[in-house]
């Protein structure tokens, strides 16, 4: 969900932040209320502002610490998707986002209880492949009387009654709670796996300019168990889940309009991430990267030249007549890896402030000549622009 920045959150995302903090301390005027839809390259570009602070070179990562928040950069990101089975075998997948936008480097202090200067907004997204429904929400607060906010000791991140929250001193296992259109999950998170930092030990570049990177790791193995409501049905899951953690100040480069983003998990423990950044002309950016994460939690890092992806197949949105890619081959032939990935549902496209596609997929292939499946989920950003 990469840089939902994913990055390249990648993300994300997205706010008309002029506007936006033009009604912050105007309570009739609440930043959910925008309707405009605003572009990746808008939201994440090069143009860094003065006073935030950048990803420049590596740095050191602390836990539980790194799961809270860095308020001196201006965009951050916590990404959750994952896929989840009912006892009978029902499928799910599901997304819960949170970002946070800095409106400056410095707080300004206010008299006024409606006063911030950090802006939240999360997306929650339910895929339910047995009915081919596709429920999405999306929610804007300021981080002030307690709307929204996020914190390190105990880890927690929320806007009003979606949260995520880490239910002991080191942040897992770590609870989900989130619903909307007669919809609603309520999970628990904890992880087979350390965190995978990806890119430079945590840097993530991503353009050649210096300070477009993000600090990013993943969580890449999460069992999960808990609840899915959908109308007035009870689903007991368990499956999976995979947690993308980024924050920077900017990140695309003037060329770059978007990514494909890959979070896959095997049958066999294994892991992989690929993010292909794409130019305005279509071709690959140098540097896409990814990682393959071993099944005790070892990892390979890859560069561009380690993958090869073909489109096999389209699909265009009958909400915004977006073209998306909609079915893959995914190769690593260093390890004799070569992956079909399938959607689970055709049509899970996000109608939110920016257009993007992602959703719940199915993986079936060959390791090293042996048959292999499983699950993961696929984002598609700029399609829409």
């Amino acid at each position: 969900m990469v840089f939902r920045a994913r990055v390249v959150g990648f993300m994300l995302l997205i706010v008309g932040l002029g506007a936006v903090s033009g009604c912050l301390e105007n309570p009739e005027k609440p930043p959910r209320a925008r309707q405009e839809r605003l572009t990746v390259a808008e939201t994440l570009g090069a143009q860094p502002e003065a006073g935030f602070a950048r990803a420049l070179k590596p740095r050191r990562f602390t836990f539980p610490a790194d799961h809270g928040p860095h308020p001196h950069f201006k965009t951050e990101w916590w990404y959750y998707t994952g896929n989840l089975a009912s006892e009978r075998g029902r499928r799910f997948g599901y997304q819960l986002t949170f970002f946070r936008i800095a409106l400056q480097p410095t707080p300004i202090k206010r008299d006024s209880a409606w006063a911030a200067h950090q802006i939240y907004m999360a997306h929650f997204a339910m895929t339910d492949p047995q009915t081919e429904r596709f429920i999405h929400a999306e929610r804007f607060s300021r981080a002030a009387l307690n709307l929204a906010g996020a914190a390190a000791d105990p880890f927690r991140v929320w806007l009003e009654d979606w949260s995520a929250i880490g239910e002991t001193a080191t942040g897992l296992p770590m609870r989900l709670v989130a619903g909307a259109e007669n919809v609603a999950i309520d999970l628990h998170l904890t992880s087979v796996k350390p965190p995978v930092l990806q890119g430079e030990q945590g840097l993530s570049r991503k353009s050649s300019e210096p300070g477009n990177a993000s600090y990013y790791y993943s969580l890449t193995r999460m069992p999960t168990v808990g609840e899915i409501r959908i109308d007035n049905q009870v689903f007991k899951v368990a499956g999976n889940s995979w947690l993308d953690r980024e924050w920077s100040t900017s990140a695309l480069g003037e060329n770059q309009v978007g990514w494909d983003w890959f979070s896959l998990q095997l049958e066999d423990g294994r892991d992989l991430m690929y993010y292909q950044l794409r130019l305005r002309d279509g071709r690959a950016d140098p540097l896409s990267s990814g990682v393959l994460v071993a099944r005790d939690g070892t990892s390979q890092r890859l560069l561009r030249g380690d993958v090869q992806i073909e489109v096999l197949d389209y699909w265009v949105s009958p909400h915004s007549q977006a073209r998306y890619p909609a079915r893959w081959r995914l190769q690593v032939p260093d390890r004799q890896l070569d992956l079909e990935i399938t959607p689970l549902l055709a049509d899970q496209e996000l109608q939110t402030t920016v257009r993007y596609w992602e959703g719940a997929v199915a993986v079936r292939g060959s390791s090293r000549g042996i048959p292999i499946g499983g699950l993961g989920y696929v984002e598609l950003t700029g399609y829409a622009e």
